[in-house]
């Protein structure tokens, strides 16, 4: 069983458990081929997406190549973790446009090598001016896009004030030295990749409602085309006021100023008291012992660190019964059941803890995980109570976006930053140059109602002016013998939290080369709606009739979930980093 909230120890740690994989080549092996057919293991300092890069003192893995190498230089110039993740952090605001953000927000999970550590919870916040019914007509029935695009749907931005606390708590570095090359690459340029002008295209009828996207994300009206130079002086201007000023260069002054105009002028409500009011939340980490591991993850406002945690306890908590095959029906059933009663708790009592009381002790507890699996039946799905409203999950949207940094003295970084929605509410901040959020949606705008993400609107989670939303943002950070060993996140809304939960188990249960356990093809379950979600051409046609006799509603979908994580190899002493096939991001490190 996991031990919850328990202290880090140091010293000897017991065996890590490492299950027989002897169905990898029945539930993955065809599947690994057909999805990702040219990913190798290559040894090398620098490797693209699903590749694996070695470095013996340091690594860092983003969605970014570009923000990558920022990275790199940053640790190679003396920085530490910390340094290149604020770095990386702004970098990702020039360069990854449909998730990077200096106008969106971040959970920071921040591990140092003398053994402190933190959540930097720079979740957006609902304005003064937010009601419950904001997004409601008069007859109570939800304004369809109302959540999802334009002004009303941001939140107050929280990354900036995480990335400057993070750097004042534990950064050596000054604001200069880590935004800077972020400016310039906003003044001067980048090339732009295939998939980044597909982005713009594929977004382009929504960038038209507003004349401020426009004008950033065309070409004077023409689509960029591949192997342009994409330059954005208003994001340059509006970077360098934060170098100059710190926080008061984007919460007060010109920065402030831009953006309640395009509010006025948008129909949006946040206010120039409620950008200077804004301040992250610096909180404890969650804590679980783990076969010799200590893992940390981030609590409440965001459900995805106790969803994670309290799944793998449900899956603990069998123990003593025969192991299932890795890869047969009877794995994929318990993984989907331990999700379904975390999705279904997430539901019944996450919201912000300023504002609702998680009872985490009691969720994440041995006697809540045993009682959980006794009703989970080895055979059948469980009943689960209906919640009426809930609907389909939208299209797999990689909106959101996850780093990790690990430095030569043994400090370890993991970051999931976001705007919600693919580049969030598509509506660019006219002369500052950046994206608004759309995070309103991820609040509860009708009881019972989904958001984009299939979730059903919980009580727990209304909007109240001065709240944060529900998250379902996963960083983790792995520890053993006080050493970081393993560091990972993703992108993906609800199917964060199943994305970690998998590779976690690849690579530390199952005991796969950390690309092999990033690329492995995954399931997801979310409780409502009571579907089994799993990667097309991925589940062998056996397996598969043997789920749907069990009674799970089987669909099939797009690969999902984007991994960027570092594991460190002790036999080695090298660091290897590995970013997510499905995405275009690197690895590297010295």
């Amino acid at each position: 069983m996991i031990n919850v909230h328990s202290i880090p120890e140091s010293g000897n740690t017991d065996p890590r458990r490492c299950v027989t994989v002897r169905a990898a080549v029945l539930f993955f092996a065809v599947s690994l081929v057909a999805l990702y057919p040219d990913q190798h293991c290559v040894p090398q300092s620098r490797a693209s997406a699903g590749r694996i890069a070695r470095a013996p003192h340091a690594m860092v893995v983003t969605a970014s190549p570009l923000a990558t190498d920022i990275g790199v230089r940053v640790l190679r110039s003396g920085g530490n973790a910390v340094d290149a993740a604020v770095a990386v952090g702004f970098a990702l605001a020039v360069t990854y446009p449909s998730a990077g953000n200096i106008g969106g927000g971040s959970f920071i999970l921040i591990r140092m090598a003398d053994g402190r550590e933190a959540v930097i919870d720079a979740r957006e916040t609902a304005p003064a001016a937010a009601r419950p019914d904001m997004f409601l007509d008069s007859a109570g029935r939800v304004i369809p896009g109302a959540s999802l695009e334009g002004p009303l749907a941001a939140g107050v931005p929280g990354t900036v004030d995480g990335l400057l606390q993070a750097l004042e708590r534990y950064g050596t570095m000054t604001r200069a030295e880590l935004i800077r090359p972020a400016v310039d690459l906003a003044r001067k340029g980048w090339v732009l990749p295939l998939e980044t002008v597909r982005l713009f295209e594929r977004l382009r009828p929504s960038f038209e409602r507003y004349p401020s996207s426009s004008r950033v994300f065309t070409r004077s009206g023409r689509p960029y085309r591949r192997g342009e130079r994409f330059r954005q002086p208003d994001l340059a201007c509006t970077l360098e006021r934060i170098v100059r000023q710190g926080r008061d260069g984007f919460y007060r002054g010109e920065t402030a100023d831009l953006i309640v105009r395009q509010m006025r002028e948008g129909g949006g409500v946040i206010t120039h008291e409620d950008l200077a009011s804004y301040r992250c939340i610096v909180r404890r980490p969650l804590h679980a012992r783990w076969h010799g591991y200590d893992i940390l993850t981030v609590p409440p406002p965001s459900a995805g660190g106790a969803a994670f945690l309290q799944a793998l306890n449900i899956l603990e908590a069998g123990e003593g019964n025969e192991e299932p095959i890795y890869g047969s029906a009877r794995y994929i059933h318990l993984m989907a059941e331990a999700l379904r009663f975390a999705f279904s708790d997430r539901w019944k009592f996450f919201g912000d803890p300023a504002f609702v009381d998680v009872p985490l002790d009691s969720l994440l507890s041995e006697e809540t995980a045993r009682r959980i699996r006794s009703r989970i039946r080895l055979d059948r799905t469980s009943p689960l109570l209906p919640v009426g409203g809930a609907g389909c999950i939208d299209g797999e949207k990689n909106q959101t976006t996850h780093y990790s940094i690990a430095d030569k003295w043994g400090n370890a970084v993991a970051v999931t930053t976001t705007l919600n929605d693919v580049c969030g509410s598509k509506c660019v901040v006219e002369g500052a140059g950046f994206l608004l959020n759309n995070e309103m949606d991820d609040f509860s705008i009708r009881i019972g109602e989904p958001n984009q993400f299939g979730l059903a609107g919980s009580p727990c989670n209304v909007i109240r002016p001065g709240k944060r939303m529900v998250s379902s943002m996963t960083p983790v950070i792995v520890v053993k013998n006080d050493r970081p060993v393993f560091i990972l996140g993703s992108p993906g809304g609800s199917r964060i939290v199943s994305t970690v939960l998998q590779v976690f188990r690849n690579v530390l249960e199952h005991g796969m080369a950390l690309d092999s356990a990033v690329a492995a093809p995954r399931v997801h379950h979310q409780w409502r709606p009571d579907t089994l979600y799993y990667e097309e051409d991925s589940i062998p046609a056996e397996v598969a009739d043997t789920l749907r006799a069990m009674g799970h509603a089987l669909v099939p979908t797009r690969p999902f979930g984007r991994i960027d994580a570092v594991l460190y190899n002790g036999r080695a002493r090298l660091y290897e980093g590995c970013s997510d096939p499905r995405g275009n991001g690197s690895a590297a490190g010295y």
